[in-house]
């Protein structure tokens, strides 16, 4: 069992190492390409998300800014809370200017594989479903990389990731409440069954009402944390820049443990390059495949620059990330909590639980849509649904570090096949981003057919019929 463990360590962090790279690369070579599109285009993101958010639902599916909210109740979990403080305590302050370089970098990539999942969508009933796997077949024409995408994908985010929520839900609020494991995850199981028995309206409605609220709150004592501390932000801010370019001390690696872990952290908490949130908003009825790509630009954003960054400062700028013998939700707890006062511990645990809650019902979403793709239709949908349920509630009264080496593995995996054949199709990408540039220049509301770009795979919808 060791062998096999330390087996699943190796081949995971050669993935992860390889997920850098290509990130990276995505990132500086669309980005360069498209004129960096994901700023240029940031002031009609910030409109597009505004307009959604106002008009809501309209037509099949569900709205652009339901799927957004899916797509960033996904995001933002344990990655945010827990995952943040590991890598502060990791790689120190400058940890937090990598994590940022690398959410820069990634909202390009995001913006590509977004309005992909828009291009190859299909319909399903009164819904659509897409995502990388939908790709990989219709714009790639490699169905056997779809597959093992999306067999990758039900193994980690739809069952082990998912799991891993309840556990810190498990860690996090039973704690705070004094509730047994079995308890939190019973409470846990039940909500999560109601939701994903409804189907993906049941949890876009969910995430929409839900997603904004607690992202609000969160921030809100995060700000109160930083008033009360505001003589030391400038010091912390020169602490971010400073140490990320130099090793503090005795150890020469000190510098790549810092680079490593701001960039790592970056790729998984902001997903991009990942897949769900592009499974996540194929499922979106927009006007124009760009506008989904511009959610994933923004979820991006409010991921990593404004929620991972919140953590990260509230965690240094209370010192908490030096000598207090805690790691992951108990010392972003501890930060918040020494500062204003044990009662914010409640508050604190629930946006945890709310965020954690948020990420599996994504999770299982997305796990949905790649079952869909490997039975073409839904086929087992009911029995995908129990196994989930019963992952999360092992999830939250066990703890297994092997399956989640696993989930890390496979997490890695998937992004990987997906960055890859984001590397082929970002020129599709940026030519339907072309089409909508253009016709907003021409003072119109942008509106898509396959036929106005060439070069597209197999378009199943946007063909002039709905």
């Amino acid at each position: 069992m060791q062998a096999l463990h330390e087996l699943v360590l190796s081949i995971g962090g050669n993935l992860w190492n390889l997920v850098i790279i290509l990130a990276i690369f995505l990132g500086i070579y669309y980005g360069l390409r498209s004129k960096f599109i994901q700023f240029c285009l940031f002031p009609e993101t910030l409109r597009i998300v505004s307009a959604k958010a106002r008009r809501g639902k309209d037509g099949h599916g569900v709205s652009g800014f339901q799927a957004f909210c899916i797509a960033l109740g996904g995001c933002i979990g344990t990655g945010n809370v827990a995952g943040v403080a590991m890598a502060v305590v990791a790689g120190g302050p400058g940890a937090v200017f990598w994590m940022w370089l690398i959410a820069l970098l990634g909202m390009v990539t995001s913006f590509i594989e977004n309005t992909m999942a828009q291009v190859y969508k299909v319909k399903e009933g009164d819904t659509y479903r897409g995502g990388p796997a939908y790709y990989m077949e219709k714009g790639l024409g490699q169905r056997w990389l779809g597959v093992l995408y999306a067999f990758s994908m039900i193994v980690s985010l739809g069952f082990a990731l998912a799991a891993l929520q309840c556990n810190t839900i498990s860690a996090s609020v039973g704690e705070s409440l004094k509730l047994p494991a079995v308890v939190t995850a019973i409470i846990v199981t039940a909500m999560v069954g109601l939701v994903i028995f409804g189907g993906v309206k049941r949890i876009a409605h969910f995430a929409e009402k839900c997603v904004p609220v607690m992202t609000i709150v969160y921030l809100v004592l995060v700000i109160a944390v930083l008033a009360i501390n505001i003589t030391k932000i400038p010091s912390m801010f020169a602490l971010i820049f400073s140490q990320a370019f130099t090793a503090k001390a005795v150890n020469g690696a000190a510098i790549g443990t810092i680079v490593y872990q701001g960039l790592k952290r970056g790729v998984f908490s902001n997903g991009a390059g990942q897949g769900d949130a592009p499974t996540a908003g194929a499922a979106a009825t927009v006007s124009h495949p760009a506008e989904q790509g511009m959610f994933g630009v923004f979820a991006v954003f409010v991921d990593t620059i404004v929620v991972c960054t919140a953590t990260a400062l509230v965690i240094i700028v209370t010192d908490s990330y030096m000598g207090v013998g805690l790691e992951g939700i108990a010392l972003s707890q501890y930060a918040f909590t020494s500062t204003l006062g044990s009662w914010v511990g409640f508050v604190i645990s629930l946006c945890i639980f709310l965020f954690c809650l948020t990420s599996i019902l994504s999770n299982y979403y997305c796990g949905e849509s790649c079952l869909a793709f490997l039975t073409n239709g839904m086929k087992g949908r009911t029995l995908y649904r129990v196994i989930f349920v019963i992952a999360i509630f092992l999830g939250g009264v066990i703890s297994v570090d092997l399956m989640w080496d696993i989930a890390d593995m496979f997490c890695a995996l998937i992004v990987c096949l997906n960055m890859i054949s984001i590397v082929f199709l970002g020129g599709q990408a940026l030519r339907v981003a072309g089409d909508y540039i253009r016709q907003r220049s021409e003072g119109r509301d942008p509106v898509f057919l396959a036929s106005y770009v060439e070069g597209l795979g197999q378009v199943e919808c946007w063909k002039g019929e709905d």
